[in-house]
């Protein structure tokens, strides 16, 4: 089609003055409109909810995160408190009828003797006696967060019975108790240390990538100095300056210090290559034109721009944490009694004696291995939420 001839006088244009509505051209469903003008996080969170098995691990991690809060009321004894007439004894099972006949959640009685041949503990099952087990009910007295005193749990035996659902260690102590204390410490010490990694991690990557030059020469060698030692050697060289006259307390942090400050540098590492690439958007050069501080251009226009995959690198580093604290402790150069935590429970687990005659005393390796399997499927969940338009 020939366009019309232009009059001598003017040059005629085809532009119209009329106003611009992109909705009158192809307008947006609502559900379109929702998507389009999403947030960032609101994306993440629309792809995260359709990955099932991290949103069930998050869960999980939840619950277990949320029981360290009330570990004094989830445990059925009290952390110290010893049964010297049980030690050794073996998990005992929880029975719902007796004799045909429904009762609800019991225990039987226990009957004990030493085997002269062999000089073992056997318990076996007394069928005459049945002690029925209660929600909510008076036990063991405890200390809840040094703040007052109680005696309610979530579940006990009644009066005169024992309920060793994982069994006894060597002091008659019940372990399931000890396994929900131990929680406490071996998951907090976790997020104590990914807190000190992340603040090393993206400060000292973040110059790294944003000078660039000789800084960054220097922060990489330092780097791969760090990564080139071995893990568990170099933990145990440097737990092993703590002064054994500490106080556990004071071991506990220094534990958390140390596996923070060994696991900065894979997160300074990817902050660091973020930076390289975003420096350089011009968004970036506009903060540093109208007069933007170095700190002010990292922390709001730069580390943002990549948080969703801090977020997941965190979720994947805290496991590196929990295992760390176990390692040391099971070599007994961790935490140390009278604090509990997983490391320690296993410490006192580590003779093929126990492992062969008392075999319920390496249960507190299964939560360490649930909690490390939920965050690595809770982090694979986030790293792909991380990427809404993938």
């Amino acid at each position: 089609m020939t366009p019309p001839k232009a009059d001598a006088g003017a040059l005629r244009h085809w532009v119209s003055e009329e106003p611009f509505d992109p909705y009158s051209i192809e307008p947006l469903s609502p559900e379109q409109e929702h998507y389009y003008l999403a947030s960032q996080w609101q994306l993440m969170w629309w792809k995260f909810k359709r990955h099932r098995l991290g949103v069930a691990c998050g869960v999980f991690l939840l619950l277990m995160y949320a029981s360290v809060l009330i570990s004094e009321f989830l445990a059925p004894y009290n952390l110290h408190s010893r049964h010297t007439e049980f030690i050794y004894a073996p998990p005992q099972s929880v029975h719902l009828f007796h004799e045909g006949e429904f009762i609800g959640p019991f225990v039987y009685g226990t009957n004990y003797r030493l085997n002269m041949e062999n000089l073992r503990r056997e318990y076996t099952e007394n069928r005459s006696e049945i002690y029925r087990i209660g929600l909510f009910c008076r036990g063991d007295t405890y200390s809840f967060w040094g703040i007052g005193r109680g005696s309610l749990h979530l579940i006990c035996v009644a009066e005169g019975g024992s309920m060793f659902l994982l069994g006894t260690d060597r002091l008659g102590r019940d372990v399931l108790s000890r396994i929900i204390y131990g929680a406490r410490i071996s998951l907090t010490i976790g997020l104590l240390g990914i807190t000190i990694s992340f603040v090393l991690g993206i400060v000292i990557g973040g110059l790294a990538g944003y000078y660039g030059g000789v800084l960054d020469l220097l922060v990489q060698r330092l780097i791969e100095i760090l990564q080139s030692f071995p893990h568990i050697p170099l933990w145990m060289a440097l737990s092993a300056v703590l002064p054994v006259t500490w106080s556990p307390l004071l071991i506990f942090f220094g534990i958390t210090i140390i596996l923070g400050l060994l696991d900065w540098t894979g997160l300074a590492r990817g902050v660091r290559s973020k930076l390289l690439a975003l420096r350089e958007e011009d968004y970036c050069m506009a903060a540093q034109l109208m007069g933007a501080r170095t700190p002010r251009i990292i922390g709001r226009h730069l580390v943002p721009g990549f948080m969703s995959h801090l977020i997941a690198s965190a979720t994947l580093s805290i496991p590196t944490m929990v295992l760390g604290e176990t390692a040391l402790s099971f070599l007994g150069l961790g935490l140390r009694p009278p604090i509990t935590s997983w490391g320690v429970l296993l410490n006192e687990a580590q003779n093929i004696n126990v492992v062969a005659l008392y075999p319920w005393l390496m249960l507190p390796v299964v939560p360490v291995v649930l909690i490390i399997l939920a965050f690595s499927f809770f982090g694979d969940g986030l790293r792909d939420a991380a990427d809404p338009y993938k």
